[in-house]
């Protein structure tokens, strides 16, 4: 079967399985860690070279108090978790902003965490615009506008997959995945089941890659 080196994760419907479930929204981000665990063990036995998980963007911190502060500990203890295994882990937000976790700092360079592998991508504080910042810098004497992609460290994504239901990218490294194909999981986050990223790979091993030719 034809795989994708690169999948990119959307875990989407923590704060509507927490509802469903009669617990407050904040109460489903901390649920939605070892599914990611888990995912990763998955990806790792198959092969995959490199996953990138969806934490919270800027616009997530727009959210009352408890959530924010639920989905950032959710964050940083899925980084401290994937640390300990056979990984390479780059954090990729914007660090400049107080949103973003001082504990996750030392994981914005990319590093190598047991015998290494599979690289291991997560956006935490993340926006689109900041990831695609213009910056006007002088050469010459005269004005560019050069394009700084603060994400560059990340390779192009074959395949997003989306849990929640719901068919959008919100903003997900848009220059990655220009190219993607995107495959929607209608179960929520929290309910993560092995088979949905086996029916993911199903699909995908099933469509014509054209990369626009």
């Amino acid at each position: 079967m034809r795989l994708p080196k690169h999948i990119g994760i959307i875990p989407d419907g923590n704060r509507r399985w927490a509802e469903n479930n009669g617990l407050s929204k904040e109460k489903g981000y901390n649920i939605g860690i070892n599914p990611g665990l888990l995912l990763f063990k998955i990806c790792q036995k198959l092969g995959i070279e490199e996953i990138t998980y969806y934490g919270f963007t800027t616009d997530n911190t727009k959210r009352p108090t408890k959530q924010k502060e639920a989905f950032t500990k959710a964050c940083i203890d899925a980084v401290k978790l994937l640390s300990q295994e056979d990984a390479e882990l780059l954090v990729v937000g914007n660090t400049e902003s107080p949103c973003f976790p001082p504990e996750l700092i030392p994981f914005t360079e990319r590093k190598v965490f047991g015998k290494g592998g599979l690289k291991v991508n997560f956006l935490v504080n993340y926006g689109w615009e900041w990831d695609l910042n213009l910056s006007r810098q002088t050469y010459k004497k005269r004005n560019n506008l050069d394009l700084i992609l603060h994400s560059k460290d990340i390779s192009r994504i074959d395949l997003i997959v989306r849990w929640g239901g719901r068919r959008r990218l919100s903003g997900f490294l848009p220059i990655q995945s220009v190219y993607s194909d995107f495959y929607v999981v209608d179960d929520y986050w929290p309910d993560f089941k092995p088979q949905h990223i086996y029916d993911a790979l199903d699909w995908y091993a099933t469509q014509d890659i054209t990369l626009g030719g």
